[in-house]
């Protein structure tokens, strides 16, 4: 009867896989169109509908850091007809918000982790501080009077931020602004010392126009765009702040479901094709398997759970 019972399963899982997807898919990304996060789903949309013969839309569900479109996928059949792109508001959402109206890791089955963006610690050219260890002595010499500027407390440069303040031993001020674009501003015109920014392209912009002087990636590896700056982790070891994007689908999604869109989504993510995508927003291809993306997940929730309280 086990034998039995097997057979069915595993002939029910290639029968799901084979006729997957057989209707219009629906990606749900918890942001607004024209954002990094939006411009990259597009882009996933339109290889899989290229390679399915099946329509992949996009459904913007701005609000609540991502909650609102989270919900409804958290919600919907376990079909892999409704998936949803995830950013770290993700697992910081946990720690900021004490009623998240679902378990941030039960509720959905990981995909893959799409990419990931380092953020770069850049200051003024005109700063005192030339390079990390300098900007650390500075702010060790003046505790509380320097400060940082970020787009929101629980944001991925606020936290680094804060991290970075915490593993290196120096307080310094948070001064949060409506956008990147602000905080830059704010930079330029000598508001704030420091400015861990979200985006690599952004940060290569101003390096190159000779604004702005780059001491450091979050990531522990170097950026391509930015050869030449170290990772803060040389300086402190185990330090990392790096932004990512991924796919989730709901729990309970048949494995068979699961498997074929990691194989598709991956294959994707490595594409020559999909490089000026990537490169575009200053994130490097990842592509790992749904264990490896449920590891990052859980992981960083307790990482920065640690930062927020």
């Amino acid at each position: 009867m086990a034998t039995i019972a097997c057979t069915v399963i595993t002939a029910s899982q290639a029968t799901a896989q084979s006729s997957y997807p057989d209707k219009p898919v629906r990606l749900i990304v918890g942001a607004g169109p024209g954002g990094s996060g939006d411009l990259l789903g597009r882009a996933l949309a339109q290889k899989l509908t290229e390679l399915w013969g099946q329509q992949v839309v996009i459904d913007n569900r701005p609000g609540a850091s991502g909650i609102v479109g989270s919900l409804i996928v958290a919600k919907a059949a376990p079909d892999g007809h409704t998936l949803l792109m995830v950013f770290p508001s993700h697992v910081t959402n946990p720690s900021l918000f004490p009623d998240v109206p679902y378990d941030t890791v039960s509720a959905f089955a990981p995909i893959t982790l799409v990419s990931a963006v380092s953020p770069v610690l850049i200051v003024t050219a005109q700063s005192p501080a030339r390079t990390l260890a300098e900007l650390i002595a500075l702010g060790k010499s003046k505790p509380g009077l320097i400060n940082h500027g970020s787009t929101g407390i629980g944001s991925m440069g606020a936290l680094g931020a804060v991290l970075l303040g915490n593993m290196a031993g120096f307080k310094f001020t948070q001064v949060v602004y409506k956008g990147g674009p602000q905080a830059l501003t704010a930079l330029l015109s000598g508001e704030i010392e420091f400015y861990l920014v979200g985006s690599v392209s952004t940060a290569v912009q101003q390096v190159k126009a000779g604004r702005v002087r780059a001491l450091g990636v979050g990531a522990k590896q170097r950026n391509a765009q930015l050869p030449d700056v170290p990772p803060i982790a040389d300086l402190l070891p185990g330090y990392e702040a790096r932004g990512w994007n991924g796919i989730l689908a709901p729990a309970g999604t048949p494995r068979a479901i699961v498997e074929r869109l990691n194989q598709v989504l991956v294959k994707i993510v490595r594409s020559p094709e999909m490089a000026p995508a990537l490169v575009g927003e200053g994130a490097t291809a990842v592509g790992n398997t749904p264990a490896e993306f449920d590891a990052v997940i859980r992981a960083d929730i307790a990482k920065w759970a640690k930062i927020i309280k």
